[in-house]
């Protein structure tokens, strides 16, 4: 905001010069110099801003690709944002980030962990892997990926939650089987708690929780897959857990 900063000027000084000889005749004054204006008052300092109250919540990171960013839905309607609805209600005191990207691989996701990691995140749900079934990838590469990130996040001291995938059925049986059992293995390694198909509970004979696309969640089924992921770190939200 501006302030309006006021001007003094100095009174001029009349100064009669008094006849120096003996004519009786008043001699003319002499020009004054005009008035020099005063410097401007200084503005008063601006007031301090308020400093922000420190978010002192613990924080999840849901760390994925299309299905966290919330591919096809509107502001506000993905499944991790459904998620911190669902924790605000039931008074638990927890941040959700979403670090969702869409088209994200595991390569990608390895190559991003540090903007995860910096959070400090108490809980991550791991949500990687399915472009790179879609992409038909090999699964060696998917799992050297996905552990990697594993151990990032634990040694970040996080508790990760790894939320598996599966992939349509013209893939192959066995390509499809072995991509299934990345997950299933890692949980194993490194007793993660383990999603086994994140998008399970949509899964209706006419789909009509998936958009056109048969792959992404509607609005409605967002809201079912964030249920989903409640049940699975409810156990891990109880502080006496960490």
């Amino acid at each position: 905001m501006l302030v309006p900063v006021r001007y003094f000027f100095a009174l001029p000084l009349l100064v009669v010069l008094c006849a120096c000889s003996s004519s009786s005749k008043p001699q003319a004054q002499e020009a004054q110099p005009p008035p020099a204006a005063a410097p401007p008052a200084a503005a008063p300092a601006p007031a301090p801003q308020p400093v922000p109250a420190q978010d002192t919540r613990k924080v999840l990171v849901v760390f994925g690709d299309s299905l966290a960013a919330g591919y096809g839905l509107e502001p506000g309607q993905s499944f991790p944002e459904d998620v911190q609805k669902a924790l605000d209600a039931q008074g638990y005191p927890w941040r959700v980030v979403n670090l969702g990207i869409s088209g994200d691989t595991t390569e990608g996701g390895v190559a991003r962990v540090d903007s995860a990691t910096s959070l400090k995140p108490a809980i991550v749900i791991l949500e990687l892997g399915g472009n790179d079934g879609l992409r038909g990838l090999p699964l060696a590469v998917t799992r050297k990926n996905l552990d990697t990130m594993i151990q990032d996040f634990q040694n970040a001291g996080a508790r990760v939650v790894l939320a598996g995938m599966t992939l349509p059925p013209n893939y192959g049986a066995d390509y499809i089987q072995g991509f299934q059992k990345i997950y299933k293995d890692l949980a194993a390694q490194y007793r993660l708690t383990l999603i086994p198909f994140l998008l399970s509970d949509i899964v209706t004979p006419d789909l009509h929780y998936f958009q056109r696309d048969g792959i992404h969640p509607t609005a409605p089924g967002a809201v079912i897959v964030s249920q989903t992921v409640m049940r699975a770190i409810k156990p891990l939200l109880d502080p006496a857990t960490h």
